[in-house]
């Protein structure tokens, strides 16, 4: 087996582990306020507990280990991942549930920035978008199969059965990183070099549009399946379907996205902005009739994760020999994204339009699209050496 795919493999199969845990609460809210007897809202609190554990402490842990060999970070940040897990499975109350996601919330940021980064090292220069977009589509998965067979588990075994299968899964991927991961020494890079790459400009704008840019699918995608049921008539079953299918849409897009980002980044990080900004726009007017929300479902769910390997790309273009920092902080704008996305739709549920809460994720996108402008002012086109990525204009 090629030693490049088998890393890339690894990574994949880790970031599948971290990336079903994230939400799997979500979907067992019930079992698990019955049993640590608190109300489902208050439990609801273990999903925001492990965002702000990923916003507020990836960046922290990534400053802390930045100098750390990349093998044995990655290692550690699973087993601390599988720590967390481990806990929450056991927890007896509520706080110390709460306890074993943040604990697992702290390796997140780290150890996904760490993967993209440690993708684009071993495979070559012209084909990173490919690398992230491989790397990535771990995500896609767990939200596509990883959560929702999560949830089925715990409604029927038991709410604490599917933490302590994601232990065992962690340990796996562990055992699995180990054996096919390539040695790598600790960066030269000093902490403040990754600091001040992660405060220059184009970073900055580069983590803003990420953001912003996925704040506009989450106002959408956060209350799709109200919109869907009562806009467009769809039965409850018919919606699961759909999200299957949106959710199959977004790995496929995600892979695509890859492919296009290694010929132009640029246009494809505003092509992808341009759709999503054109599909959120058409969303409330679509949703009126069931084949036209069909089209749309499955279009936004391809734009969806096609943000992924370009908007990383454009960290890496800019982080320079210091993008671990940078990229922590990006994976989280897109858990930023996602929790304002959220809370702007439900402002605009609990408003009684929710029909229109496409046109405010237009409005986002659209501005994600023109931030990118202000990254890359100019129309570029990639030139590859063995050892260099040149920008130059088209």
């Amino acid at each position: 087996m090629d030693k490049s795919f088998a890393s890339l493999a690894a990574l994949c199969a880790s970031v599948f582990v971290v990336g079903t845990s994230e939400y799997l609460v979500a979907g067992m809210l019930p079992e698990v306020g019955a049993d640590l007897q608190v109300s489902q809202s208050t439990a609801g609190q273990a999903v925001t507990a492990y965002a702000l554990g990923v916003v507020i402490g990836g960046p922290a842990v990534t400053l802390l280990t930045a100098r750390l060999p990349r093998k044995g970070l990655a290692i550690a940040l699973m087993l601390l991942f599988a720590a967390g897990s481990a806990l929450s499975a056991i927890a007896p109350t509520f706080g110390m549930l709460l306890a074993g996601r943040v604990v697992s919330s702290l390796s997140h940021a780290t150890f996904l920035a760490l993967a993209l980064v440690m993708a684009t090292s071993v495979v070559d220069e012209h084909k990173t978008g490919s690398a992230i977009a491989t790397v990535a589509s771990g995500f896609t998965v767990a939200t596509l199969l990883g959560v929702p067979l999560g949830s089925l588990l715990g409604h029927a075994a038991g709410w604490r059965v599917p933490f302590a299968v994601l232990t065992v899964l962690t340990l796996a991927a562990v055992a699995l990183l180990a054996l096919v991961l390539p040695r790598q020494q600790a960066p030269e890079t000093r902490l403040r070099d990754e600091v001040r790459v992660v405060t220059r400009k184009p970073v900055l704008l580069a983590i803003a549009t990420t953001a912003v840019g996925f704040s506009g699918v989450a106002v959408v995608f956060t209350y799709i399946a109200p919109l869907l049921t009562r806009i467009t008539g769809f039965s409850p079953a018919a919606v699961s379907a759909l999200l299957l299918a949106y959710g199959a849409g977004s790995f496929l897009g995600n892979l695509a996205a890859g492919k296009l980002t290694d010929k132009s980044l640029s246009a494809t990080v505003r092509g992808v902005f341009g759709g999503l900004t054109g599909v959120l726009a058409a969303m409330p007017f679509a949703a009126a009739w069931q084949p036209t929300a069909v089209l749309a479902v499955l279009v936004l769910g391809l734009l969806a994760t096609a943000t992924i390997a370009p908007l990383q790309g454009l960290i890496l273009r800019h982080a320079g020999a210091a993008p671990t920092l940078a990229s922590s902080v990006n994976v989280g704008a897109f858990n930023l994204g996602a929790a304002t996305g959220s809370a702007l739709g439900g402002a605009i549920v609990a408003a009684g339009a929710l029909r229109w809460a496409g046109l405010a994720g237009a409005v986002l996108s659209l501005t994600g699209l023109a931030l990118t402008y202000l990254i890359l002012p100019r129309t570029q086109t990639t030139q590859h050496t063995d050892k260099t990525t040149a920008p130059t204009t088209a």
